[in-house]
């Protein structure tokens, strides 16, 4: 009887959704909370597809000379972009950049089609407002996200947000080395940036990328290969490589990476991936808040907006950091951007909110920006460590 319901449920968000009905809107949340999480995620992008999301709020020319920025020289129209991990195919980015994110980041893309981790493999901690997941790179790979983005470029001469690209190994390679590098080559020519992630939780040995020499093996030749990409048919320009590190590094790694960043000429950090600690702070029930997997949402706000602040300091702000972590409003927005982000993403806050939020997200975000008198987001960035400065 719970299977039949579960699977009327289900068809029945799923006709609703595809007849241009927002399943994230309020009165239907009860519904969708209960649909299994990943069949949940399905639905969203199957959304999204279908333009079930629309388009988002209309700035004025006020406001987007307060938000929008350039960065590596390419113009982000709002800071606020949506983590990989949503669009994992490249599947539904175009219509997420038209309901209201500033950029995209497709992926993680394996050069191979992988199924993943077996099920379940997604939890949601309701009263945290947290997801767990061991989705273990689950990919169509390579092949089948270049003809998306070929097809993307037919349809549109010019984007209002930004593409990126995240690209990972497949979890049998023995050559993760080829495995970027195939990564970079074959989908580079369509990112505005690419995103070199070293930090899921979910794939064995993947985190061991991370340690100094083993990320200078990695990085060297996948900025060789960068190089060699010609300039993207939107920003005119080779598209900027950033590294995805984990919110779980010691003070001594994260020196590492620094100086990785400077010697293999990385042009961004993301900061930061999910975490493997469980904060004691949690009030889900442990049958789920001990699951295997990387924790995201409010819970990693904290840890992952530490981590930022450091790496922000050892680089000497030299390099632009996304923030990414338990972002659910427009204030994380701004207290990460204060902290040392150039841009924000967000993931989790969809499970919960739905695409939609990013729109109130940017309105709060005026609201800060305003409020302590920044007149372009860019002046904010770092703001925390330059008081701290002038005051000493």
């Amino acid at each position: 009887l719970v299977r039949v319901g579960f699977l009327a449920a289900t068809t029945a968000v799923s006709s609703i959704a595809l007849s241009s009905v927002d399943p994230f809107s309020p009165w239907l949340r009860p519904v969708t909370s209960r649909i299994d999480p990943e069949q949940a995620h399905r639905l969203a992008v199957t959304a999204a597809r279908w333009g079930v999301f629309g388009r988002g709020w209309e700035l004025s020319s006020a406001d987007k000379e307060i938000l929008s920025s350039v960065v590596w020289g390419i113009r982000f129209p709002n800071p606020v972009g949506l983590a990989a991990g949503f669009d994992k195919d490249g599947e539904c980015f175009e219509a997420m950049i038209r309901a209201g994110f500033g950029f995209v980041e497709v992926g993680s893309v394996t050069p191979l089609p992988q199924p993943g981790n077996p099920r379940p493999r997604v939890f949601r901690l309701a009263l945290d407002s947290a997801v767990i997941n061991r989705y273990g790179f689950n990919s169509a790979g390579a092949d089948v996200v270049e003809q998306r983005l070929a097809d993307a470029e037919t349809r549109t001469v010019s984007r209002s947000g930004v593409v990126a690209i995240n690209v990972g190994k497949n979890k049998d390679s023995v050559d993760s080395v080829s495995d970027y590098v195939q990564g970079v080559k074959q989908l580079g020519p369509y990112a505005q940036f690419i995103v070199v992630n070293v930090s899921s939780p979910n794939t064995p040995g993947l985190r061991d990328l991370q340690a100094k020499q083993n990320l200078l093996d990695l990085i060297i030749p996948v900025r060789e290969e960068v190089d060699k990409l010609p300039p993207n048919s939107h920003t005119l320009r080779r598209p900027p490589l950033l590294l995805k590190i984990a919110p779980d590094l010691s003070d001594h790694e994260l020196r590492d990476i620094a100086e990785v960043a400077k010697i293999a000429r990385i042009d961004g950090l993301v900061v930061s991936n999910t975490t493997v600690t469980r904060p004691p702070t949690l009030e889900s029930p442990a049958s789920v808040a001990e699951e295997v997997g990387g924790l995201s949402g409010k819970p990693l706000f904290n840890r992952s907006t530490d981590v930022l602040k450091k790496v922000y300091h050892l680089t000497g702000g030299s390099i632009p950091l996304i923030g990414v972590g338990g972002v659910s409003s427009g204030s994380d927005a701004y207290l990460k951007i204060r902290a040392g982000a150039s841009l924000v993403e967000i993931y989790t806050h969809l499970v919960f909110r739905g695409p939609r939020s990013v729109n109130q997200i940017n309105k709060e975000l005026l609201d800060c920006l305003r409020r302590d008198g920044f007149t372009n987001i860019s002046q904010a960035v770092g703001a925390d460590h330059k008081s701290r400065h002038a005051i000493s």
